[in-house]
């Protein structure tokens, strides 16, 4: 099963990741995605010591079932016997495809600890973590980079380099660096540069809005995979719209307003089920409702009616209020 991914990787046919993504790649997420044809998806980002401290939410995070392989669970910290004893905590409890080491998440409180794309300041800590976690599980270690700290320390070239030289079986880059956020544009060229200089399969992330910009970058960096991240929030179907632009086939239009709405539903009832708790659940899909409904006419006012819920059927009543006035609208 571990390699699952690699022989997908090599077969030619581009795999599509969804990102992992804090508070919004949760299993209900991933399983919607996998349904409009992601091929990889990635839990949440967790973090090391939680998972060897035995956090109930940590672990909670990590929950998946079988139909979302091939899977991975990707771990965040800065010390390498902590990211080993985690990784194989992991893989002795949930037995993913694969383990990825987040070196790429900017946000400012794992940032601190020196976790995400505070290891790349240090490229021998790097290194040192690869190795850890590769000798401690027996799946392939992936590892997922931004493209340096800062512009002064960009280089994704010799990132790439050291991470494969570490042990990386898969190499993922978001070409921004961590100080640009998620702010200006991904530089698809220095995917192209990593993918040119490695021998290990590279997966190319940053600024997939499209099924057509999936496309795009592929033909522009010649990457063995895409990771859609932002691109996805309210639309699972990019998947599906993705891999029809790779196939050359006609790109299937966005879905209709009463069709869309009951993709969210469906999510939502998904989350609920996942959570066990309605409320809370709810309260936490709010954002997913932001997204969903991003766009439509009269959109604001349907939002700040969203924002309020804390119920599915709250939801649902205000969705069927929506469309009788649309229909009535266009009568």
């Amino acid at each position: 099963m571990s390699n699952q991914l690699l022989s997908m990787l090599a077969g030619g046919r581009v795999p599509l990741y969804l990102a992992p993504q804090a508070g919004v790649s949760e299993s209900p997420f991933r399983r919607l995605c996998r349904r409009f044809g992601a091929d990889v998806v990635v839990s949440e980002f967790v973090s090391a010591e939680g998972i060897r401290r035995g956090d109930r939410r940590t672990w909670e995070y990590l929950r998946f079932e079988d139909a979302e392989r091939p899977i991975g669970v990707q771990i965040f910290g800065a010390e390498p016997a902590a990211m080993a004893e985690a990784a194989a905590l992991v893989e002795e409890v949930y037995r993913p495809d694969f383990v990825d080491i987040n070196f790429g998440c900017p946000v400012k409180k794992v940032v601190t600890r020196n976790g995400g794309s505070g290891c790349l300041k240090d490229l021998d800590l790097v290194e040192r973590i690869i190795r850890a976690v590769k000798g401690a599980i027996s799946v392939p270690t992936t590892v997922k980079i931004r493209s340096g700290w800062s512009e002064e320390m960009r280089n994704p070239v010799e990132i790439a380099l050291r991470c494969q030289d570490a042990g990386a079986a898969v190499l993922t880059l978001h070409a921004r660096t961590r100080t640009q956020m998620y702010s200006g544009t991904a530089n698809w060229d220095e995917i192209a540069a990593v993918v040119e200089a490695l021998t290990i399969p590279v997966v190319g992330n940053g600024d997939v809005w499209t099924g057509a910009d999936a496309k795009r970058m592929r033909d522009h960096t010649g990457c063995a995979g895409i990771m859609i991240a932002r691109g996805s929030h309210g639309s699972p179907w990019i998947f599906a719209q993705a891999r029809a632009a790779l196939e050359g086939r006609p790109i299937p239009p966005d879905p209709d307003v009463r069709e869309r709405f009951a993709i969210m539903l469906e999510h939502a009832r998904n989350a609920i089920a996942f959570e066990r708790d309605e409320q809370r659940a709810m309260v936490e899909f709010r954002k997913h409702l932001g997204w969903y409904t991003k766009g439509l006419p009269n959109g604001k006012a349907l939002r700040q009616e969203l924002f309020e819920i804390r119920t599915l059927a709250e939801v649902e009543s205000i969705l069927e209020a929506y469309l009788e006035a649309s229909t009535a609208v266009a009568a």
